[in-house]
């Protein structure tokens, strides 16, 4: 366990910052900054399943998931006024959805990266992260903000129908769902970083390799 504290650690400041970057929007609320720390929980599990292992980058993934699942706690106690409605920060679907993508997209990213660990260093990295960033934000966003999870919400004031309303695709295409715009741009940060964050992956395996991990 010792061998993988620092990756666990890491995984909890990735899931910890996001969970409250996620609060500041930007660019007229089509991203927020959460959308930039999250993807960083990819590079975690590539490099702890590079030099340690499948099982221990599940140890990796587990652990975020109990950090992530306390901050969802957390923020279900604090409570909002608005529109004359009091309402959790955190709503249960947008918990639900969250530890699920979670869960499931760092699983298949061990999954795919294993599949691939024989090619090419990058191969991996790269294919398993793309995979697990699509399954990601189509969980996520599905479960948090579509209209057939509706019954999720514990109450109307903890509805989200604000991104189920219609508008623009990306803001200039035809009307879609507002959720279906915030997912594609999400996705987008997640594919880029998935790109730039090959550099890192390659840096910290290879020093974690040359000193015997």
């Amino acid at each position: 366990m010792t061998r993988i504290l620092p990756g666990v650690l890491a995984m909890a400041i990735i899931v910890v910052a996001s969970n409250i970057l996620v609060q500041f929007l930007i660019l007229d609320g089509l991203l927020t900054w959460g959308a930039f720390t999250y993807p960083l929980a990819f590079l975690v599990t590539d490099v702890m399943n590079r030099v340690y292992g499948p099982a221990a980058a599940r140890k990796v993934v587990f652990s975020g998931l109990i950090v992530g699942i306390a901050c969802s706690l957390v923020g279900s106690q604090i409570m909002i006024q608005g529109d004359g409605f009091e309402y959790p920060a955190v709503a249960l679907r947008i918990a639900i959805g969250s530890a699920t993508a979670f869960l499931v997209a760092q699983l298949l990213d061990i999954a795919v990266f294993h599949r691939l660990r024989e090619g090419s260093w990058w191969k991996a990295p790269l294919g398993s992260t793309l995979v697990g960033s699509t399954v990601d934000t189509a969980i996520f966003f599905s479960i948090a903000f579509a209209a057939a999870f509706n019954s999720f919400s514990t109450s109307a004031a903890e509805e989200v129908i604000w991104a189920q309303d219609t508008a623009p695709l990306l803001l200039t295409g035809p009307d879609a769902p507002l959720w279906v715009t915030l997912a594609i741009a999400d996705w987008g940060v997640k594919l880029t970083i998935a790109l730039l964050a090959l550099v890192p992956f390659r840096i910290i395996v290879t020093r974690l390799l040359l000193r015997g991990a």
